[in-house]
């Protein structure tokens, strides 16, 4: 498996999102014109993308009038920083409207269960307001430190698997629990999809505060708080075992090899049931030629239909506190950055943890690779970190506890083969990035840096 640039055709057909609503910056334009009217300034502003961001940097209200609006359309030619930066901007100009206070009392053993029963009953207006945290027995007012550690502590107990709303996934991110319903509590009167909307709600006014959290959900479940499609490629994330055995099926004749249904099997706390992935799936035996629906129905299941009605609870309390037309400008990696902020990543770590195959530490384009990572600023080296492992989170032992798709597995650099105009890719599987062998620095730059901010969404076969 390897990511795709988008300069690719892609072969993947998109599995519908939780919601078929259309994202906002998918409809008309700002200025009301239609996409052809607007198509001479943005092919201007692809040439000179770089210009455009610096005019973008200086001031971002840009974007909310004059000839920049239509940059809404395109929001993949707006740097990162610039997005986050009006991101922001909107936000503060929003806040400016809330003057109420959100004061809680928590017992810190207790914080979620304290927290929820605090918060669950105030409006998304009240949410709003400026939130003051007491920690119960422990001295000090909150000048903004207590509610940092109240995020950041609310954060590791969300993914707490004593709580059993998340699972932890092929890597070091989360989904929902497909049997969340464990913590239903008629006496409380309280279920499962409460909390569900309650976590849409902190990680929404997390994004509303401006705090950073220890969060990193899995691709697909970014993409669903974005409204965006998936596709089959996306349970990577989510089991890459799974997908490994999915690639075979497409790659294989199945003819008397395989005898699969169209089935799903479902763990429901230790009773195997199954349910059909289409009407009558019990009786059609999947061949050659439905294969590929197989492959996209039992994905489906797995990253969205089986978890519908917890992604919809979330996303509820999520968009009460987010505004969708504004986080729509960000693509699933965006996203993952603006919620859990920037990593620190140590280069000398990263290289001295580093495996090459095909090439040595001395290859010249491995010493043009290094050259150019020195080089990038953070964002550029959380996006290459997520390009090659499938997220930004750096373990706390440091990238020599890095995981792969059977246990620890170092970062890789393969030798690829083929033209030098071809950009790298990479088999998040494997923690595997493929270079060909490129004559210069500036031609490895310019070919990584096109596929990280190009080709980083949306996956395919090579």
């Amino acid at each position: 498996m390897r990511r795709r640039s988008s300069t690719s055709v892609s072969m993947d057909l998109s599995l519908a999102p939780v919601t078929s609503e259309e994202t906002p910056f998918q409809s008309a334009s700002p200025d009301g014109k239609p996409l052809e009217a607007q198509l001479p300034f943005l092919r201007f502003a692809e040439r000179h993308r770089r210009l455009v961001n610096v005019l973008i940097q200086q001031n971002v209200q840009l974007l909310l009038e004059g000839p920049l609006t239509q940059l809404m359309r395109t929001p993949r030619l707006i740097d990162f920083d610039n997005k986050r930066a009006f991101f922001r901007s909107q936000v503060r100009s929003a806040s400016d409207r809330y003057h109420g206070s959100l004061r809680i009392h928590v017992r810190r053993e207790h914080i979620f269960e304290d927290s929820f029963h605090q918060l669950r009953s105030k409006t998304p207006e009240e949410m709003r307001g400026k939130l003051s945290v007491q920690f119960h027995s422990e001295e000090g007012i909150d000048a903004g430190g207590v509610t940092r550690e109240w995020y950041q502590v609310m954060a590791r107990e969300t993914f707490n698997p004593n709580i059993s709303l998340f699972v932890p996934t092929g890597g070091s991110t989360f989904q929902p629990n497909p049997n969340s319903i464990v913590q239903n509590d008629e006496a409380r009167g309280t279920n499962h999809l409460d909390f569900f909307k309650f976590v849409g709600r902190v990680v929404g006014k997390a994004l509303y505060d401006g705090q950073l959290i220890d969060a990193y959900f899995t691709r697909s479940f970014y993409k669903h708080m974005l409204g965006q499609p998936l596709t089959y490629q996306d349970i990577e994330g989510v089991d890459p075992e799974y997908f490994k055995n999915l690639t075979w099926l497409l790659e294989h004749d199945m003819t008397d090899v395989v005898d699969l249904n169209f089935v799903e099997e479902v763990d429901y706390f230790g009773r195997v049931e199954h349910v059909e992935l289409k009407p009558g799936g019990r009786d059609i035996k999947v061949t050659n030629e439905n294969k590929r629906e197989y492959v996209d129905l039992v994905a489906e299941h797995r990253m969205t239909t089986a978890i519908r009605a917890q992604i919809q609870a979330f996303l509820k309390g999520f968009w009460e506190m987010v505004p969708r037309d504004l986080i729509s400008m960000f693509n699933d990696h965006e996203l993952e950055l603006l919620i859990s902020g920037l990593p620190e990543i140590d280069v000398d770590d990263l290289r001295a943890n580093t495996d090459y195959h095909g090439y040595s530490p001395a290859s010249p384009v491995i010493q043009y690779f290094w050259e150019v990572v020195r080089e990038m600023d953070k964002e550029d080296l959380a996006l290459l970190v997520q390009f090659v492992t499938g997220t930004s989170k750096v373990p706390l032992e440091g990238f020599k506890a890095l995981q792969g798709i059977g246990g620890p597995q170092k970062f890789q650099i393969h030798k690829a083969y083929g033209s030098q105009q071809k950009l790298p890719a990479a088999h998040t599987c494997f923690n595997q990035l493929d270079l060909v062998e490129y004559e210069s620095k500036e031609q490895l730059r310019d070919r990584l840096m096109l596929a990280l901010h190009e080709g980083a969404t949306g996956f395919g076969f090579g």
